[in-house]
């Protein structure tokens, strides 16, 4: 089992988010304290981070298998996230 630790932005992005979505992105990270790598998130080039897709949300993520600690540090619009 993985703790899950949300940043003051990441919080934020989601307190933005249309009230459906903000529900789901709760819910999918809420997944990730079981599966931190689940099928469908892919890992971003040149990092050691994770893109989780949520409608046209991104759930951005890095994990770090020693301390079991999944740390996520934005949620964007996927035509912002990678920018």
């Amino acid at each position: 089992m993985y703790k899950v630790l949300v940043l003051r932005r990441a919080i934020k992005d989601i307190a933005n988010l249309p009230k459906e979505y903000a529900r789901l992105v709760s819910q999918h990270i809420e997944r990730l304290e079981e599966d931190p790598r689940p099928p469908d998130a892919k890992r971003l080039k040149e990092t050691t981070d994770y893109s989780l897709r949520v409608g046209v949300y991104r759930i951005l993520y890095d994990i770090d298998d020693e301390s079991r600690t999944v740390t996520i540090y934005r949620v964007r619009h996927r035509r912002e996230a990678y920018r």
